[in-house]
């Protein structure tokens, strides 16, 4: 049988964390959105879906409905119109205009801050709800999407037969609080921009973290 790899510790976690924002020091969120709704819309569109297709999409869905009163208000129908590039469009046209009613008749129109009240709107898993938390609210949460899962699991900082929840609760418990948000970015642009799901030369990737790992260990002794 197997023996499960070699696990970071808290330390060398946040060395790595800290290695891919030196290779990525732009990462951020890539959904574009000039507020809360339209962060949370996006969010909810882009399961599944590449953040790529979702801002090809949203400029005319925004344009149509700037607000959470005129998407409840839209015709289910229209709204599948302005969205029917984007995978699932049917069901993630009811979950909007769903969404956009719970927001008016439960929170004055606002997108709620809390975990627990953005869960409990259509088409708002625990991944929405963190990316949410974290860019909009500036609030220290982790969102493992299958780039921060993959990478997680590919660099043994968690466990390979992991759930999403122990991922999340692991990259928590390694990382300090002021990293949480951070960490979410860099591991998306890493898993997307330098480690691919895709066949490519993982060694290379390995050397370009451990290099930079090195030389701040070196940089730290001096």
């Amino acid at each position: 049988m197997a023996k499960s790899p070699k696990l970071l510790s808290s330390r060398e976690t946040t060395e790595l964390i800290e290695a891919m924002g030196e290779l990525f020091p732009e990462a951020k969120a890539e959904l574009t959105h000039k507020n809360a709704f339209e962060l949370l819309i996006a969010v909810i569109l882009s399961a599944q879906t590449t953040d790529v297709g979702v801002n090809k999409a949203t400029p005319q869905l925004f344009a149509a409905y700037p607000t959470p009163k005129a998407m409840m208000n839209a015709d289910v129908e229209d709204i599948m119109e302005k969205i029917k590039t984007i995978g699932l469009y049917r069901n993630k046209a009811k979950f909007l205009k769903k969404c956009a009613t719970q927001l008016v008749e439960e929170f004055d129109g606002e997108v709620p801050s809390t975990h627990k009240e953005l869960q409990s709107l259509a088409g708002v898993g625990r991944k929405t709800a963190n990316v949410v938390m974290s860019v909009a609210f500036d609030e220290p949460a982790i969102a493992v999407d299958t780039h921060v899962e993959r990478i997680s699991k590919k660099f043994n900082i968690a466990d390979p037969k992991a759930t999403v929840v122990q991922v999340e609760k692991t990259l928590m418990e390694k990382l300090p609080k002021d990293l949480w948000s951070i960490a979410h970015h860099r591991l998306i642009f890493f898993g997307r921009y330098q480690c691919p799901a895709r066949a490519h030369d993982h060694d290379q990737c390995v050397q370009k973290v451990t290099d930079i790992i090195e030389r701040n260990r070196q940089a730290a002794e001096k």
